[in-house]
């Protein structure tokens, strides 16, 4: 069987979507780095285009609308190497594509899909929408959507539960005592933090509180924007803060911690705060942070072996599976009943 990304990975040290990028002929991985990785490609037969009859493989599509939540961060290689890792036990060899909006048309995405003669489709689509979905119907091969739900399409799902999560995260808050409760949202469109809004304010509801739209603030969802964005909206509300706020992720939760505690603005003792995914840089922090943890490994491991079995039954039934999510208590939060 040839080689998968995360063997290339582990031998020129990298992770695999720095390889990915690098295979696809995306921008940030420095000359080095890329002519190492396309060496090391090379020498373990990655680009041999034949596929020989026991030959079984597996393409892992990451669908880019614009980068800011699909990225090379800890949440999405610890998916991709879940995936790879299943892949490996059960015999298959899982291959991975990038294809950006805007820049592939549905040419390209069937040659793509068809190159290898691949035997399933695994499609991220963290940050696709109803209508990028349209270039991926009707294609002659098993597929098996992950991290997005589209209820009009009726296709296998492997998602988290967003809803569930988020209104957990309401309820620990009111729990502790703060009933001024803000979210620190996205100034992109993706569809899970669409549902964690919703969970979110469903539990603001049921507990007879009231949710302020001015209250949620919104932040481009990298460490450098959610951190650039928060500064500005410091400039005039510093003194209008709620006591807490939920971060529809981590990454967004962690920059904005950083331009707060640059204004001064002590957490949890004057803002408590609670993310999303628990990556591991968020028990690093000071204060680490209070989250709710994502099985990344779970995900990884249920969409391929669905994919598997829609691969050896065409004929089966699409299902939607939605894995649970866990509070992870940690310093970020404070009980104001104290």
């Amino acid at each position: 069987m040839k080689t998968v990304m995360q063997d290339i990975a582990k031998i020129v040290g990298v992770s695999p979507g720095t390889v990915s990028n690098a295979l696809n002929n995306k921008k940030g991985v420095g000359k080095e780095t890329k002519l190492k990785i396309i060496k090391t490609a090379e020498d373990l037969g990655y680009f041999n285009n034949s596929k020989k009859s026991e030959d079984k493989l597996i393409r892992l599509i990451i669908f880019k609308k614009h980068g800011y939540v699909v990225s090379d961060t800890q949440f999405f290689s610890a998916l991709i190497e879940s995936c790879e890792n299943e892949c490996r036990q059960r015999g298959y060899e899982l291959l991975i594509s990038q294809i950006s909006h805007g820049e592939h048309d549905k040419e390209e995405i069937l040659k793509i899909i068809n190159h290898n003669k691949i035997d399933g489709i695994l499609l991220l689509a963290t940050e696709m929408d109803e209508n990028d979905f349209q270039n991926f119907e009707n294609i002659n091969v098993p597929l098996v959507v992950l991290d997005s739900y589209f209820p009009t399409k009726s296709y296998d799902y492997i998602v988290i539960n967003n809803t569930r999560g988020s209104y957990g995260v309401a309820k620990y808050f009111i729990d502790k005592g703060h009933t001024k409760i803000g979210i620190l949202a996205s100034s992109m469109n993706i569809t899970n933090f669409e549902y964690r809004c919703r969970g979110f304010i469903k539990a603001i509801d049921d507990f007879n509180l009231t949710f302020n739209e001015d209250d949620k603030i919104l932040l481009e969802p990298t460490l450098d924007g959610s951190y650039r964005d928060m500064k500005q909206y410091l400039l005039n509300h510093k003194g209008k803060l709620p006591t807490a706020f939920f971060a529809l992720n981590d990454i967004i939760a962690l920059g904005a911690i950083k331009a707060m505690q640059e204004e001064k603005i002590r957490i949890p003792e004057e803002v408590s705060i609670i993310g999303f995914d628990d990556i591991p840089f968020s028990s690093m922090g000071n204060p680490n942070l209070t989250t709710i943890k994502v099985y990344t490994n779970v995900m990884g491991r249920l969409s391929v072996t669905r994919l598997i079995e829609r691969i050896n039954n065409k004929d089966e039934i699409s299902i939607k599976i939605e894995i649970d999510t866990r509070l992870i208590e940690r310093n970020s939060v404070i009980d104001i009943h104290k």
